[in-house]
């Protein structure tokens, strides 16, 4: 799985305070789990990166390919289904179980990855919006009202 480090100031701060208290945050880091998934699960329906931008169109060979233009869709969706969170007492990890996700997510050019059939632009699914910073802190929020 690659990974991608989202620490945000804010965000490292709530927690290292909680930490600090001696407070087990495996709860809440599964909820931030699984909200993230759902999340990520979100931006394919809405075909956009974590900041909101949209993602690049197909290219016509990879349409020709496929016989359709829908982004980051094969046969069968399974990109858009197969995620896993690991949740400890001061982190979670979230991402995808495919081997091809970190590809898809950062791009790579036919130079780098010569199997390729052409360069693949980034399309990013994983990350942390602004949003989601702020559903994390909602969530360690409750934690500490529990």
């Amino acid at each position: 799985m690659s990974t991608i480090n989202v620490n945000t100031a804010q965000v490292e701060r709530a927690i290292s305070e909680l930490l600090n208290k001696g407070e087990d945050l495996t709860a809440p880091m599964k909820s931030i789990g699984e909200e993230m998934i759902n999340r990520t699960q979100q931006r394919f329906r809405d075909k956009e990166a974590p900041d909101g931008t949209p993602w690049a169109a197909n290219s016509p060979v990879t349409q020709k390919r496929k016989g359709h233009g829908r982004v980051l869709e094969g046969e069968s969706n399974e990109l858009s289904k197969q995620f896993s969170y690991s949740a400890a007492s001061d982190s979670v990890e979230w991402g995808s179980l495919m081997v091809y996700a970190a590809m898809q997510n950062f791009g790579g050019t036919k130079a780098e990855f010569p199997h390729l059939w052409g360069d693949i632009p980034a399309r990013e699914f994983i990350g942390l919006s602004d949003d989601d910073e702020d559903e994390v802190l909602a969530i360690l929020a409750d934690h500490l009202n529990l």
